[in-house]
């Protein structure tokens, strides 16, 4: 018998983390698209916060472009801020690790198409961008291409194909841009240990205010399934600084998952 979805995905998965409180966002991130290609470790390791080490998977660091569609993001645990808490994403991240083991993700640039969140987030020291992005065909609605239940996990609703997909285009004349469309293959669940590795993320690293800090966050399991690119045409990765050639090794897609943020600590001091 071969299970399908979050069923293998959470047995596959470590279990997430509890949040230090107070959780100061809820949110929904919806129709994920993941593409990873590897680099060397010493390239990654010049992107790093300060006491902050690439992660490494067989023998490999790895760069992601991943797509989703933000949906119905709140402060605290209030309601979805309406138009601000729902939009576009796509961001470039690499893979971190605290001396004392704790995973991380370090973003290179996040791409988003409402202008007050880019400026609200880049105050605080995150690398958004004001960017055009349209997802490819258009969102479907709050709950997506599957259902989202109020405990944040998914599964598939469907054994068809569908393309999935993210155009960016970012504001001015030598702004960069990136178009990626994958077919999500349902009946074919992603439960290696790549697949865990590269979405298995509690937190992200990064400098805020001078300071190396970790930005944690829960979820459930994402249900993960393997993909075929479709198309493939990329400047976000080469705009952050990294060089990749050929295809992607590792492409995913996900319905989506609910997911929380906890208090910041900074690096080097207790949780």
């Amino acid at each position: 018998m071969t299970l399908i979805g979050n069923i293998t995905a959470a047995a596959a998965w470590p279990r997430p983390p509890e949040l230090p409180a107070p959780v100061f966002s809820d949110q929904r991130w919806l129709d994920a698209v993941f593409l990873h290609w590897r680099i060397p470790e010493e390239g990654a390791a010049t992107f790093m916060p300060e006491g902050i080490r690439p992660d490494v998977f067989d023998g490999s660091s790895w760069v992601g472009l991943i797509g989703f569609r933000m949906e119905q993001a709140a402060l605290g645990r209030g309601p979805g801020i309406p138009y601000l808490g729902s939009f576009n994403e796509v961001n470039v991240r690499l893979y971190s690790r605290e001396p004392d083991g704790t995973r991380g993700v370090v973003f290179l640039s996040l791409d988003a198409d409402r202008l007050p969140v880019v400026l609200a987030t880049r105050a605080a020291g995150i690398p958004y961008v004001w960017s055009r992005i349209r997802q490819q065909p258009p969102f479907l609605g709050s709950k997506g291409r599957t259902q989202l239940p109020a405990d944040g996990t998914a599964t598939a609703g469907s054994t068809d194909e569908f393309p999935v997909g993210y155009s960016v285009r970012r504001f001015g004349s030598t702004g960069a841009r990136s178009d990626f469309t994958v077919v999500p293959k349902l009946r074919e669940p992603a439960t290696d240990p790549l697949s865990v590795f590269l979405t298995a993320r509690f937190g992200m690293h990064g400098r805020f205010f001078g300071k190396t800090a970790y930005v944690p966050n829960t979820h459930q399991a994402w249900p993960l399934f393997h993909a075929d690119v479709r198309q493939l045409s990329d400047g976000l990765i080469g705009a952050a600084g990294i060089s990749v050639d050929g295809p992607p090794e590792s492409v995913l897609y996900s319905p989506g998952v609910r997911t929380r943020f906890g208090r910041p600590r900074v690096i080097g001091t207790p949780g």
